[in-house]
C-alpha cells in the first residue's frame, strides 16, 4: 500500500466548475444534468499529499477503464486522476478505480442538490451541514468546501485509508472556503 495516511474524496459541483473554468468538456454541455461528480480520490498525508508517484504514469488498460465507468464525468479525467493520484496508492489502475467506487458509495449527496434547478446563494457551512445530515458520522472537521470567485467548486470529504468511514483532517478542513455567501449555479 502507498505511503499516505488517509483519502480525500473530491466531489466537483459541475455547474460551478464549468462556470469558473469555461471548460468545453462534455460535462459542461447544456442538458448534461450533472451536479456533483467525482473529481478524484486523493491519497493524503497529515501534512501535504503525494502526486505523480510513477513518472509518466502507467498505461491504463481497457479492463481498468471499465472499473471507472460511471465514476468520472469523462475517461480523460479518470486517466489523469490515475496518473496524478492513483499511482500513489500502491494499487494497480483497476484497484484504484475500485477504491474510488467504494469511496463514492460511502458518501451520499444531499437530496437538496439533486437536479438543483435554480441558482442559489448559501454559506459554505450550510453545504457542510447538508452533507453531515445526509451522512451520519460525518463531522465538520472531516469535510471542506472549495470555492473560486465565490462560486461552489467542490466538496472534499476525508475517509480512512481502509475506506471504512470518515476521519478528521485538520489540514484539509483549514482549506475550506472563507468567502461568506457563495453562489451554487443550477444544474445545466
Amino acid at each position: 500500500m502507498g505511503q499516505f495516511d488517509f483519502y480525500v474524496l473530491a466531489l466537483s459541483w459541475s455547474p460551478g466548475f464549468c462556470e469558473n473554468t469555461g471548460s468545453r468538456s462534455r460535462q459542461c454541455d447544456g442538458g448534461s444534468g450533472l451536479g456533483f461528480v467525482t473529481h478524484g480520490l486523493w491519497p493524503q498525508s497529515e501534512q501535504g499529499y503525494p502526486t505523480f508517484c510513477e513518472p509518466g504514469g502507467r498505461f491504463v488498460p481497457q479492463a481498468a477503464m471499465a472499473e471507472a465507468k460511471g465514476l468520472f464525468p469523462d475517461d480523460n479525467l479518470a486517466r489523469y486522476q490515475w496518473r496524478k493520484h492513483g499511482t500513489c496508492t500502491g494499487e494497480a489502475p483497476s484497484g484504484y478505480f475500485k477504491a474510488v467506487r467504494r469511496a463514492r458509495e460511502l458518501v451520499r449527496v444531499p437530496d437538496s442538490f439533486e437536479g438543483l434547478g435554480n441558482r442559489s446563494r448559501v454559506l459554505p457551512s450550510e453545504i457542510e451541514q447538508a452533507f453531515m445530515k445526509a451522512n451520519p458520522g460525518l463531522r465538520a472537521d472531516m469535510i471542506s468546501v472549495s470555492c473560486g470567485r465565490r462560486i461552489l467548486q467542490e466538496v472534499r470529504i476525508c475517509l480512512s485509508k481502509d475506506l471504512r468511514g470518515f476521519r478528521p483532517c485538520p489540514e484539509v478542513d483549514r482549506d475550506t472556503c472563507r468567502a461568506g455567501e457563495i453562489t451554487v449555479p443550477a444544474v445545466r
